[in-house]
């Protein structure tokens, strides 16, 4: 593992630069204000820290030089570039080398200030000595103090946060001595004068900072109302970008957060109840109170703010008309609708910390029984069959559910979704009406919902995925939305019900239950995929023998799909174990690198979704699916609010299925044939022919046959005068089907243009989901089929989450019109996509 002093940030590994291994945070409190004109986030965070050893002192390979991003900054004698802002009487590079030094993850942030904090107003009431001027009084007495803290049992956890939010608003030390940093690209770096140890380092500290507006982790765009927004993007500096913290997965903390947003806005962040705003004074700001007690990564705190509208679970005609005239989202003067604007609908005068209430319902919970005829039952709370197992938790003491009786038959967590205005009703019907289906199934199919509560965001357009899960919150794309309106099938479903049961899957496999190694996304995308099929299939409440079908139809396109990037890729990308032997292994300070991260090759690449989907699949074939998902079940129990790495698992399956030794299946061998090596394992070229035999895909086949006849009559027609065409019945395909058939007639050579165009009427190609339209696209531009260009081109300005390498395939061609269309939709999009996305299509277009 590379040092720190070893950084060569020309690479594409992303270094993680907090020197865990000797000072963990254990609580943040967050004390921001969001300005959506000037695009900024301004306020500040306190640290409580608890030092990991003693002896925890520098060494030359904590910090290193590095290159900076050339903001506000300017070289020293070493080459090192430090940020222009000092705090004290002595620059940071003036202060005694042996001094210890905190080093926190940080990047597109402007830090003003550095302060101890002064708690002796909340300390001493409770029988704890004030702080003094003698450095080893003050710092044992504030150290017994936050340990007293942090050593309070969950049942007490509502005046733990109390005492923390005190502890964050106290005044900054005035007798503690100075407090000097500096800023590189990745870090803050914060030193105390004469404190040599992590030991002797002050235990709460407070910084101010502001974000900057190109922050990569901070998406300042519009929403598709053309209204002001901000939102998390996460991956992959994650929250750097939001507040300096410690991004190493090993560093779980938990957090507090007051987030002041204009009035009309709402809030939404990761929280374990739903906020209620409360007037800040006599601005015209609301503040918002959310917390979290379940330590978790800092990586995994979301937050997102516009002028969003919560979906109705029913949509009255007025509301229903006004959508209607205004379904044109290009209007810059889109207004909220009145009634849902502030959507918990409540003001609370005065801003107290909202640590809780006892009714955990939201305004949601009369939408649960709204979904499909039937679901009435989803509502109803069943406390037969309750077991315990005699597993307990390993994790460390916080109010954990899976502990808690009242939630283990909870099969729908209160939830409420939000979207633009102009997507109201395809979100009310493509995505709050089948949540409750999907989260049931969840449960179901996992048990315990680790999150008491959940919101789902229709992201703006720009957004570089079709969902992301965060704890108590998923942001889902519009693209996964069906594009016929209203959709009264499953099928025209298919798209928004899967990614759904995707994101839900995360709650267990990527939020609860953690990767150690962020190289192994495997761990939360591999598991996420596999697991979307069967919760989505027990939403859809299919028999055993349709699901098996659906199964190996889904098979088979993930292995087209992962086909085709393998060939498409560098093989150092393939290979879902990057670090092999190393992985999970740090610095001496707890530093690590995160291999090829911030390759944007790799942004857009499955691989690790579908050959970690694959490798499970391999395994249920090995045991059988249901008992594979029983032992997930049990493997949830065992690890639950805690970090893994792959032989966690691998082991744990081994032991509990040994009769899988005898045939061959060891954990080298594993590692060997899934995990340390690029391309395809041999098992999986055996299972592919066997799908592309399944009845739903012999079916499509069948058609792909009178499609191809279709197109020689036509071309046969063109050459010979009033040739009869004959009357071709086409079979109803499902979603999928169609786009396994699509795929099929793009290995055509040649497709008339007349059965171009049946095609697309056939099956109302227009109205389909992004998956399907997405293969329609491909089609239309490698037939140069240019009464359709209105489609891709309407398919790259709303889809963009999935239309990036479309653009590619547009410039390719050489044709000038595909062109002039690939460069006319960039740049009407360019100023909202994803910055990934933009730079990866600005390399194939100019």
């Amino acid at each position: 593992m590379e040092s720190n002093g070893d950084l060569n940030l020309d690479t594409n590994d992303l270094p993680l630069r907090a020197n865990t291994n000797h000072m963990l945070v254990r609580h943040y409190v967050l004390d921001l204000t969001v300005s959506l004109d000037k695009k900024i986030i301004s306020g500040s965070i306190v640290l409580f820290l608890e030092p990991c050893s003693v002896g925890g002192v520098k060494t030359e390979g904590d910090i290193g030089p590095e290159a900076g991003d050339g903001a506000r900054q300017e070289p020293n004698k070493t080459g090192t570039v430090f940020g222009s802002h000092t705090q004290g009487s002595k620059s940071f590079q003036t202060s005694n080398a042996e001094d210890f030094t905190l080093v926190l993850d940080c990047c597109d942030l402007e830090v003003s200030k550095v302060e101890e904090v002064n708690t002796d107003s909340v300390s001493v009431p409770l029988g704890f000595p004030p702080e003094v001027a003698s450095e080893d009084i003050s710092v044992s007495a504030q150290a017994d103090f936050v340990q007293h803290l942090f050593s309070m049992p969950s049942t007490h956890w509502r005046e733990k946060l109390r005492l923390l939010s005190l502890c964050s608003c106290a005044p900054g030390a005035q007798n503690g001595g100075l407090v000097h940093f500096q800023t590189d690209r990745w870090s803050l770096q914060v030193r105390k004068e004469r404190v040599k140890s992590s030991q002797g380092f002050p235990r709460i500290i407070r910084i101010y900072y502001v974000t900057r507006p190109s922050g990569g982790s901070v998406r300042w765009t519009k929403d598709q109302d053309n209204r002001e927004c901000v939102y998390t993007a996460g991956s992959p500096i994650n929250n750097r970008a939001l507040f300096p913290c410690q991004e190493p997965p090993v560093a779980m903390s938990t957090w507090q957060a007051r987030v002041r947003a204009p009035s009309e806005c709402v809030v939404l962040m990761s929280g374990e109840e739903q906020a209620v705003p409360a007037e800040d004074g006599d601005t015209h700001f609301l503040i918002w109170n959310y917390y979290v007690t379940m330590p978790m990564p800092a990586s995994t705190l979301t937050l997102a703010v516009g002028h969003w509208c919560q979906v109705p679970a029913e949509t009255p005609s007025a509301l229903a008309k006004e959508v209607e005239d205004r379904v044109d989202c290009s209007s810059s003067k889109a207004e909220p609708l009145s009634g849902l604007r502030n959507p918990t609908g409540e003001v609370v005068r005065g801003s107290p910390l909202q640590t809780g209430s006892s009714n955990k319902a939201t305004s949601s919970d009369t939408a649960f029984c709204h979904s499909f005829p039937g679901d009435e039952e989803l509502c109803l709370t069943d406390y037969s069959g309750m077991v315990d197992d005699g597993i307990s938790c390993s994790h460390g003491d916080y109010p954990c559910r899976f502990t808690e009786r009242s939630a283990w038959s909870q099969r729908v967590v209160p939830h409420r979704v939000f979207s633009p205005v102009c997507l109201l009703q395809k979100t009310q019907v493509g995505v709050l009406k089948l949540l409750p289906r999907c989260l049931a199934a969840a449960h179901a199919v996992l048990g315990v919902h680790p999150f008491p509560r959940l919101d789902i965001l229709m992201v703006p357009a720009g957004f570089s995925s079709l969902g992301m899960a965060s704890p108590h919150i998923i942001f889902l794309s519009q693209s996964v939305l069906s594009k016929e309106f209203p959709a009264t099938q499953l099928n025209r479903l298919s798209l928004s019900g899967s990614r759904i049961c995707h994101e839900i899957a995360h709650s267990w496999f990527g939020l609860v239950i953690g990767a150690r190694d962020w190289t192994e996304e495997w761990i939360s995308e591999g598991f996420a995929t596999f697991l979307e099929d069967i919760i989505w299939a027990q939403a859809q409440q299919l028999s055993s023998q349709q699901t098996a079908e659906q199964f190996d139809l889904k098979a088979l396109l993930r292995w087209r799909r992962l086909s085709d990037e393998l060939q498409n890729s560098n093989e150092e990308l393939q290979i879902l174990r990057p670090n092999m032997e190393r992985t999970g292994q740090v610095s001496d300070s707890g530093s690590s690198m995160v291999k090829h991260a911030l390759n944007p090759d790799k942004t857009f690449m499955q691989v690790h979704y579908l050959k970690g989907y694959f490798l499970l699949r391999f395994l249920a074939s090995e045991v059988g699916d249901q008992q594979l998902i029983d032992f997930f079940r049990v493997f949830v129990k065992k690890y639950h609010g805690q970090l893994v790495l792959s032989q966690d698992f691998l082991q744990m399956f081994l032991i509990t299925f040994p009769h899988m030794e005898r045939k061959g299946l060891t954990l080298s061998a594993i590692y060997a044939n899934w995990l340390d090596r690029p391309g395809i394992p041999e098992w999986l070229h055996e299972r592919s022919a066997v799908w592309s035999q399944a009845r739903l895909v012999e079916e499509v086949k069948a058609e792909v046959v009178k499609w191809i006849l279709s197109s020689r009559t036509h071309q046969a027609k063109g050459r010979k005068r009033k040739r009869t065409e004959p009357k071709v019945n086409y079979k109803e395909l499902t979603a999928d089907q169609l786009v396994m058939l699509l795929e099929l007639l793009l290995e055509e050579s040649e497709l008339s243009l007349p059965s171009m165009h049946v095609l697309q009427k056939t099956y109302s190609l227009q109205k389909q989901d992004a998956e399907v339209q997405h293969r329609w696209c491909e089609l239309v531009v490698k037939h140069t089929y240019s009464q359709a260009y209105c489609d891709v081109e309407h398919f790259l300005l709303h889809d963009q989450a999935m239309g990036v390498y479309l653009y590619g395939e547009l410039m390719v061609q050489e044709d000038p019109e595909q062109q002039a269309l690939a460069r006319r939709c960039l740049a009407l999009v360019q100023e909202e996509m994803d910055q990934s996305a933009r730079r990866v299509v600005e390399e194939m277009i100019l």
